[in-house]
Formats: C-alpha cells, structure tokens, sequence
C-alpha cells in the first residue's frame, strides 16, 4: 500500500501544509456530520412526536458529545495508542462474548451490554477495534502468499462468528467489505479478493440455482491459477473453499439465521407476498420516500412519518422520513454530503505517512460507504432489510460515538499528514 503513497512523492505533489490541517473544531469533517446529526434529530422529533418519549434530544446531544470527543481525539498521535490495540481488540472479543450470556434482547435481537450506568452495543465497537487492529496487522506487509493471510484472518474471523451468531448480519457483512478493501488497499491481488468476495455469490446460487455452480466454482479455480505463482495449489484451494462454502450454505441458513432474517432476504424481492408482515417496512418505506415527491413536504410535516406508519422508523428506516420531509432534493444534499466525506477520508488515506495510518481511514471509509449504501438500497427497496445504520443519522447512541471517535482518528492522522496537492 504505502507503494501506492510514494508515487505521488515521486511525482512532485508534496508541497507545504494545507490550510485543510488547521483549524479541525471547524474542518467540515466534523461540522458535515454534526450537521447531519441535527438534520436527523429534527426528523426523530417528527417520528415520535411528544417530547417525553422522543429520542430526538438524546439523538443531538450525543452529537455534540461526539463533535467534541472527534475534536480532542485529533490531538492525539496514533503511535502512541498501537500498545493499547491489542489489549482493546481482546476486551471488544470478550464482550461480544458476554452478550450471549447476560446481553439485553431489544426486538428479538440480544446485542447490548448493560453497565447499570450505560447500555452499549459491543458489535458497533467491533468495527473500529477490528479496523484498528487489522491496520497494525497489515502495517508495512504485502499480501502477496497465501500465509500472509492467516494473521488477517484469525483478526475478522473471531469477532464476525461472535456478531453473525447474535445475530447481526449486517454488522457481519460489513466487517467483511472492510477487510477486503482494507487487504486491497495492502497489494493484495484483486483477484484474490474477489475469490474472497465471490463467497456470497456461491451461497446465493447454491440457494437458487445450484447448477450454476459447475461452471461458477471451475470459475474461482480460474482466478486463483492466474494470480499466483503456485499456481495449481491456489487453484485447488479456491475451488475447495467454495466447496466448502457451497456445502456450509444450508446449515447456515437453516441455524445461523433467525426466520425474520430469512424473511427479509427473500421479501425483498417480491415484499408484497406479505404485505402486512416481512414486506411492511419496505413498500411503506417506499411510499414514504415517493410521496416527498422533489421538495418534500416539510420538517415535521410528514404524514406517514407523524403517524408512525414505519417501524423502528428513527433507527434502520431515518431514510425514509428524509425522503418524505425533504424531498428528493434533501436527500440528493444528504448524499452529497455523505461522499463528501468519504472523498476526504481517502484523501487523507493517501496523504498518511505510514502505512498504519492510512490502513486505518481506508477501513473507515469503506465501513460508512458501505453503510451508506446498503442503508439507501434497504429503504428504496433495492436491497433485503439488513439493519445496518445510517451514519450519523440512524438513531443510536453507542454507533455515534464509534462513528465521530473514526473521524477523530482520520483528523490526528491529518494532523501528522504529508502534505499532498489534491
């Protein structure tokens, strides 16, 4: 990766610091998302309505709680917390761990701790522990043989078995695309990501059209044998992993995932087979975020929002009340904003002066795009009901603080950045 950094040095692009490192109380990487947070907290209000059961102010003062720690958190250099990486990977393993024994079950679902004085959800911490410790893994290292995997491996494979279990498969889904951008991002060869990757594609198939997958599986055979000097051993290696996973499929889906999950994989492709139950959330969602039609109807003024039309509308569905209430222009300013941010962090990710570093905003940007996308598919109706947040926006409490603590972690990096012409 750091080979990637070096060719804008060869270049000629250093010049000397930007006005864009200065100033971070004010940085539009931490104004955007309080923004953001402000815009949805309004939006909560409309939701729930009364003020004594409304967690619209909750919603805001965690932001600003968050603004404020992503502020001092840019203050401090990231070498000085790689000793303590470890240590916090373990205590964020050990509470996912302590889920299933003593965890809070919210809406089916048991993946909260509760501290007597605060709830959090540790699956939310994993993401940031697990990119923090995947970039200390891959600091200064090259994928390029099939043992430079295993480390990287054991790092996601530990926390993505304890929060598949919960279950939780879009925090689940998420630690993957994170690893593989992240493995991308260390010269791993994209064909061994996408062998990776294409596991999703095996299963779905395996499901549905089992056939295929005499042709599919000789197909990662391929990939394997043209990226890698052994290359008949990387052949028979990728083909017996989709094998294996081919094989693993109907056990996983018949004990790894709860029936509303299965429902929701299948709902949305047809939601109106049950229009009152598994498919509910998607065609209201989309008659929510139809019925804004350009301008929107109004802060607070959303019908169907008002009336609580959409369950759990202020967490996985905040979407759909943007679209109602500010229309498809809000939701373009939204989405602009959003990238807006993603752009930043890259950019910061290629100024980083090592390695670490920019392995660590890569993860955060790939965590929230991948939200951000998945989130926006869920309540259009392009994607299943996957519960994966929107940053920033999605009410909850421990994932905003996760989220502001990354951007934080991208500003120090800033901070200490080469200074590079973007």
């Amino acid at each position: 990766m750091f080979r990637r950094i070096s060719l804008f040095k060869e270049r000629g692009f250093l010049q000397k610091k930007d006005k864009f490192s200065r100033g971070f109380l004010f940085s539009p990487l931490l104004l955007i998302p309080l923004f953001l947070v402000i815009i949805s907290g309004l939006l909560i209000k409309s939701i729930q309505g009364d003020y004594l059961v409304s967690n619209y102010s909750s919603h805001i003062l965690t932001g600003f709680f968050g603004y404020l720690l992503a502020f001092f958190i840019s203050y401090i250099p990231l070498e000085r917390i790689k000793k303590y990486l470890i240590p916090f990977y373990f205590c964020t393993l050990i509470s996912l761990f302590l889920i299933y024994f003593v965890g809070i079950s919210v809406s089916g679902a048991q993946r909260w701790l509760n501290l007597g004085f605060l709830s959090f959800q540790p699956s939310e911490v994993a993401k940031l522990s697990t990119v923090l410790t995947l970039a200390l893994v891959l600091d200064k290292k090259i994928i390029s043989r099939i043992r430079d995997l295993v480390l990287p491996s054991i790092v996601v494979i530990l926390p993505w078995l304890l929060i598949f279990f919960q279950p939780d498969l879009g925090t689940s889904l998420v630690l993957l695309v994170l690893t593989g951008v992240m493995l991308y991002w260390s010269q791993m060869p994209i064909e061994w990501i996408l062998i990776i990757v294409f596991f999703i594609v095996t299963s779905v198939l395996y499901l549905t059209l089992p056939i295929v997958l005499v042709f599919w599986i000789p197909l990662t055979g391929y990939l394997a044998y043209r990226s890698s000097k052994k290359k008949i051993i990387f052949s028979v290696l990728a083909i017996s992993f989709h094998v294996l996973v081919a094989k693993l499929t109907p056990v996983l889906w018949k004990y790894g995932l709860k029936e509303y999950q299965k429902d929701r994989l299948i709902l949305f492709l047809d939601p109106n087979r049950d229009p009152l139950g598994g498919g509910y959330h998607l065609l209201q969602s989309k008659i929510a975020i139809g019925s804004g039609g350009f301008f929107g109807t109004g802060l607070l003024q959303g019908k169907l929002t008002n009336l609580q039309f959409i369950p759990e509308q202020h967490t996985d569905f905040i979407f759909s009340a943007l679209g109602e209430e500010l229309g498809f222009l809000g939701c373009t300013i939204v989405l602009f904003l959003f990238f807006y941010v993603i752009k930043k962090l890259i950019d910061i990710a290629k100024r980083a002066r090592t390695d670490f570093e920019s392995l660590i905003v890569i993860g955060i940007a790939a965590t929230f795009l991948f939200q951000i996308i998945i989130n926006l598919f869920m309540t259009i109706g392009l994607g299943p009901v996957t519960g994966i947040p929107l940053p920033f926006m999605s009410y909850g409490r421990t994932s905003l603080v996760i989220n502001f603590i990354s951007i934080g972690l991208a500003l120090s990096i800033l901070k200490r950045s080469r200074s590079l012409r973007i």
